[in-house]
């Protein structure tokens, strides 16, 4: 119904967002954030969000990882309960992030098209029990409407790559060199593979290079960049 609305411009897509998040959080008191993400030539690209927290957390997904990433690849739904990711090391930047951002539990739902992944949402809970049995209620909330949401979107990557400019000022190209410098020790790749997936990950996530440099430093800076 909302998507159907929108499409006849009677409910814009900030509208629908809110009125989805609202009937959430009632169902689902402990969700912090959720974001809608639209499949494009194999790269996730976020389309839509509730905070801008959601956006900074996919961004460290498609940088190193995480289930966002892992959805989409499988097609299936992935829970996550982030005290465990602490403790197996598993994907580290999203698990460090999400710490650093009060969350402790991830649901991952894929949304799916003629059997092909085509979208997904991820929503992100304050306990690490925020989604435990409550994986169809949420789906039920979300899913149709993400769907429509991912079928109607109008986004372009190379558009998205471009606007995500090499920052100018000293201060921000020092914060992007230890970022890319953090990456090669970590993930053990060259310094030029590093600096694209920073670059390719804030544009998937539509923010700024620099915020996402400041999470992958472990820097709470990044918290406040516009």
């Amino acid at each position: 119904m909302l998507t159907r609305m929108a499409m006849e411009g009677e409910v814009s897509i900030g509208e629908q967002l809110a009125l989805v998040n609202d009937r959430l959080t009632r169902r689902v008191p402990d969700v912090v954030a959720f974001s809608v993400g639209v499949v494009r030539r194999g790269l996730t690209l976020t389309y839509v969000t509730t905070q801008l927290d959601a956006a900074r957390l996919d961004a460290a997904q498609y940088a190193d990882d995480g289930p966002c990433e892992e959805a989409a690849r499988t097609g299936r739904v992935v829970a996550v309960d982030h005290d465990e990711l602490l403790d197996e090391g598993r994907w580290q930047l999203f698990a460090q992030s999400s710490a650093a951002a009060g969350i402790h539990s991830t649901l991952s739902i894929p949304v799916m098209d003629a059997g092909r992944v085509v979208g997904g949402v991820n929503l992100y809970g304050r306990t690490a029990s925020t989604f435990e049995g409550r994986h169809e209620e949420v789906a039920t909330i979300v899913g149709g409407w993400a769907a429509g949401a991912v079928s109607n979107a109008d986004l372009s990557f190379s558009t998205r790559l471009e606007a995500t400019r090499a920052p100018r000022r000293l201060h921000d190209l020092e914060t992007v060199r230890a970022a890319v410098q953090v990456l090669v020790n970590e993930r053990g790749v060259s310094a030029q593979m590093a600096e694209t997936k920073l670059y390719e990950a804030a544009a998937q996530a539509g923010i700024p290079v620099t915020a996402l440099a400041h999470m992958v430093i472990g820097d709470s800076d990044g918290s406040s960049t516009p």
